[in-house]
């Protein structure tokens, strides 16, 4: 189970540094070039690539161009542009260095992003003679997105300017205003340059005598190495929740691929959104040695000193450094989809191994990157724009910022089947039950545990615990429904206890004032319904407080244990979220079978 590429070091072999640079920019713009220049200049060409180039180029009739030695594949040597995300290997004597070469057309975004999303830092190339280009602001705004900080842009084939330093110069000074306007990264340096003929790469140009700053080699070593992922917050995305039962093994392993961070046999661990926490017994692996303690990289498994129902899609982290929850994030996107991102339409998001419905709360702004002026007024994010907006999931899901850890940070939003979008997360956003989700997390935190695990309950009354809310205005039949739906789970064996509303108000909100704010009124009957679940009961609840609009506040208090909703709507008008929708004319029987199939497809009832 435990998997991870290594790397072998000869003995007496120091290992050098390494790092990911991606070259991007406008089609033509020379990025190819640069690339190829660079692998000769730095002596890293395989022995015998240069001349055997120079020797086809001469067979077939073209001129040799330093391009050539990066475009393999035959569908760019006959159309002249990059398609792939092409990888490619030069050194300096500071370090070794992984260059990806990013296409610049605007049908191979897609291809540009995957690649520059495993990058540290960016050369991003503009062609002095055509100047600032539709692709030049759009990667621009995407390697933002992508959190890349260290950006160098050069300005390429100078010689045919004339190598004018105004020309530069007003460059310069336009794609800085872009920039600033947008809200994208600043660069750390422009350099003017002519890859054809080598200049201001690796050598300084003489015939730019008026630029004193930096090569590009001196430039690009310069840049900082991005701290290990071992060193930031514990990350594990849970992928799957393994039970062997043969041969007398109990173990229940919870497994993922470690994103960031390290952790050890006896560590703390919880798991968002659900606040569940539990210490590292064993880490577990296929054919490997015991071992207490392993870092990001890694493809593992756990057991847990307590078994506790978790699911694919929760984050495991230490309880000191626990993700963001909440149900809207701040991001900014890239849209790929042929049909345009609309508001009021679902989506589905997907970070680390949670997929949920997403919508667009609000549209901040949109960069169309075709345009000089760049913002755009829309209600839409249409194919090839990025925008700013704030996104909304059905349930509360867990994230990090991108500059606090990428891989959870990172998110793509899929329309049907295809995956149409992506971005990062730049904020978290309050949403109505901010403050109980925080309330719910210090509670579950320092919960007092007794000796019966949810496991044991589960096992023993043959069903999870569960809230079943009968939702709807006053008269429609609502507590007739739960009363029936209480005795039949109960004739069946299970443990369930019909809880309304007016018990709740009689007595433990018997202090409040009659003219108390509702949503105290329903957080202190989300704090009933959890001691009723954490003892594993099946919650039957029914009460005019609580309707489809305050159900979220209570979910929020129950973190991620199951509840369906049942609206009773005689007039068949709603269009609220629900798990089922009844007139109130229906026999109780009938509802009742109704209810109890939808727990058991929601494998409730075991």
């Amino acid at each position: 189970m435990t998997t991870q590429a290594e790397t072998a070091t000869a003995p007496g072999v120091e290992s050098r540094e390494q790092m990911n640079i991606v070259i991007v920019g406008h089609v033509d713009h020379g990025k190819s070039t640069v690339v190829g220049r660079l692998l000769s200049d730095t002596d890293s060409l395989p022995q015998g690539k240069l001349d055997a180039v120079r020797k086809e180029c001469q067979r077939t009739g073209k001129p040799f161009e330093y391009a050539f030695l990066l475009d393999a594949l035959s569908d760019e040597q006959d159309q002249g542009i990059t398609i792939d995300t092409a990888r490619c290997f030069f050194k300096t004597p500071h370090r070794d260095y992984i260059i990806i070469d990013a296409p610049g057309h605007i049908e191979f975004l897609k291809n540009m992003i995957s690649g520059a999303a495993r990058a540290e830092a960016a050369a991003l190339i503009i062609d002095a003679k055509e100047g600032v280009r539709e692709n030049s602001r759009r990667h621009g705004y995407i390697l933002s997105m992508l959190g890349i900080k260290q950006v160098v842009v050069c300005v390429n084939k100078m010689d045919l300017v004339g190598h004018s330093e105004e020309h530069f110069a007003r460059i310069e000074a336009e794609y800085r205003l872009f920039l600033s306007d947008i809200g994208a990264v600043s660069p750390k340096q422009f350099i003017p340059i002519a890859a054809i003929n080598g200049e201001n790469l690796s050598n300084r140009a003489a015939s730019m005598p008026w630029y004193r700053g930096p090569t590009l080699l001196e430039t690009l070593d310069g840049f900082a190495k991005a701290k290990t992922k071992e060193d930031q917050p514990l990350r594990m995305p849970v992928q799957a929740v393994y039970k062997f039962t043969s041969q007398g093994d109990d173990r229940r392993i919870v497994s993922g691929r470690i994103d960031a961070g390290r952790v050890k046999v006896g560590d703390k661990v919880v798991f968002s959104p659900s606040n569940k926490t539990s210490l590292i017994r064993s880490i577990e692996a296929f054919n490997s040695a015991p071992r207490t303690e392993i870092q990001a990289g890694w493809s593992t498994g756990f057991t847990l000193a307590e078994e506790i129902y978790i699911t694919r899609g929760e984050i495991m982290s230490h309880a000191e450094h626990a993700p963001l929850v909440s149900t809207r994030l701040r991001a900014n996107l890239i849209w790929l989809g042929k049909k345009p991102f609309v508001q009021g339409r679902d989506y589905k998001i997907k970070i680390g191994t949670v997929a949920s419905p997403v919508r667009i709360h609000k549209l901040l702004k949109v960069i169309d990157a075709s345009e000089r002026s760049g913002e755009l007024i829309k209600d839409h994010v249409g194919r090839h724009d990025v925008a700013d907006v704030i996104l909304e999931s059905r349930q509360p899901i867990p994230f990090d910022l991108i500059g606090d850890c990428e891989a959870t940070g990172r998110f793509v939003i899929v329309d049907g089947y295809d995956v149409a979008g992506g971005g990062i997360v730049t904020g978290s956003v309050a949403d109505a039950q901010d403050d109980l989700r925080a309330e719910a997390r210090l509670r579950d935190f320092n919960w007092v545990k007794g000796g019966v695990t949810p496991n044991e309950r589960a096992a023993k009354y043959r069903h999870r615990s569960a809230l079943i809310m009968f939702v709807g205005k006053a008269g429609v039949g609502k507590v007739r429904y739960a009363r029936m739906l209480d005795k039949a789970l109960f004739s069946g064996g299970r443990q369930s206890y019909m809880l309304d509303g007016t018990n709740v108000l009689l007595g433990v909100d018997h202090d409040l004032a009659v003219d108390t704010a509702r949503a105290e009124l329903v957080r202190r009957f989300g704090e009933v319904v959890h001691i009723l679940l954490d003892a594993g009961m099946l919650v039957v609840s029914t009460t005019n407080a609580i309707g489809l609009a305050d159900h979220g506040a209570v979910q929020a208090l129950i973190g991620d244990t199951p509840s369906v909703v049942i609206e009773v709507d005689p007039t068949g008008a709603s269009t609220a979220t629900c798990d089922l929708r009844i007139r109130g004319d229906e026999p109780e029987g009938q509802v009742v079978e109704r209810v109890v199939d939808l727990l058991a497809q929601r494998r409730i009832l075991s």
